[in-house]
């Protein structure tokens, strides 16, 4: 393709993707290494819980094809003008938000990833959007049981502060010191029972600081991501706390989980800056240190749970009984691999 007419490929892509992104609220960035794993790269009780993370798409993008849909994207590094070794540069981006199967016909999601029943209207909740091989494409062609659309929000609260705020950094920064933020999630009731995957429980006894964490979402619209080597930096806050969690926008409504439990502890929000301009003007993913920064803000489950149905919680095991540790993906021992049973 010459560079003229791809040029206008990629604008008339962007117009697409780039507005979803935008409107997915607060920045995220790296702490300290980049944890970030593939699917395919992450352990097989890691790939179990992402079978229940589900990308949020405009129906814009999500268009029947061969029985099945087909998902519009495009290239990341392309879109972002990513400066050459990025990571994941190569792969496609699309997804606006994320969200977590909690009941049979329920997500949960950020109060500013589904504004109103209009936008919840036109989402598409896809579920496997991943890359399972190494060294295999994303699935951005899938089948028609794993799209659903919106009958209703069941519950949702957005703090107007929090609103108020959502996409600038200093402002965000600003309201967290000051405790102004308040809650940002959303319950979704689907069009129909999830087919072949299971609801994640919840943990309705409260997060500690120092709590080891990890996070399961679509972080800047990618394929789905596995990260990890986090733990809870700040609890003193009424509706949410901060972590040092590798998050992106895209990854607004993640379900952030207890490392020793497998169960999750809240809802990925807000957070600092993604991407800063390289030497060659090209862009770079934002890094800090593991401690630097005011970290990621993720408001707790107890601001929702009684809205969320008691299912599965007896069925999951946490991974604390065998000394699993989500710092221990990709992969753990076959032998351990054969006890985690959900």
């Amino acid at each position: 393709m010459n560079k003229l007419l791809r040029s206008v490929s990629l604008i008339a892509a962007a117009a697409i993707v780039l507005p979803s992104l935008a409107n997915a609220g607060g920045a995220k960035s790296i702490y300290g290494n980049d944890d970030r794993l593939d699917y395919f790269e992450a352990s097989p009780a890691m790939r179990q819980l992402a079978d229940s993370v589900v990308s949020l798409w405009p129906s814009k993008q999500v268009k029947a094809e061969n029985g099945g849909y087909k998902l519009a994207t495009i290239g990341f590094g392309d879109a972002l003008d990513l400066c050459p070794g990025e990571k994941f540069s190569e792969q496609p981006i699309g997804a606006f938000c994320s969200g977590t199967l909690v009941g049979e016909d329920m997500i949960m999601t950020a109060g500013h990833c589904i504004t109103d029943e209009a936008s919840c209207a036109d989402a598409r909740f896809v579920f496997g959007y991943n890359i399972d091989t190494a060294g295999g494409a994303a699935r951005t062609t899938v089948p028609a049981k794993d799209v659903y659309t919106c009958k209703r929000i069941v519950k949702r609260d957005l703090d107007k502060q929090a609103s108020g705020i959502i996409g600038t950094g200093i402002a965000i920064i600003g309201a967290l010191l000051n405790k102004q933020a308040g809650p940002d999630f959303a319950l979704i009731q689907l069009d129909r029972k999830v087919e072949g995957r299971k609801p994640l429980p919840v943990n309705r006894g409260g997060v500690n600081n120092g709590d080891r964490i990890f996070v399961i979402g679509h972080p800047v619209g990618l394929p789905v991501k596995v990260a990890g080597g986090a733990s809870v930096r700040n609890n003193s806050f009424k509706a949410y706390f901060l972590t040092d969690l590798d998050t992106f926008g895209g990854n607004s409504g993640s379900a952030v989980f207890n490392a020793s439990t497998n169960k999750i502890e809240g809802i990925l929000v807000r957070g600092g800056t993604d991407f800063v301009a390289g030497p060659a003007g090209c862009k770079v993913q934002l890094r800090s240190g593991q401690n630097e920064g005011k970290g990621e803000a993720v408001t707790k489950i107890s601001v929702l749970e009684k809205y969320i149905p008691e299912i599965g919680a007896t069925r999951t095991a946490g991974l604390k009984s065998i000394g699993l540790t989500v710092d221990e993906v990709p992969a753990p021992s076959e032998e351990l691999a054969r006890k985690i049973q959900f």
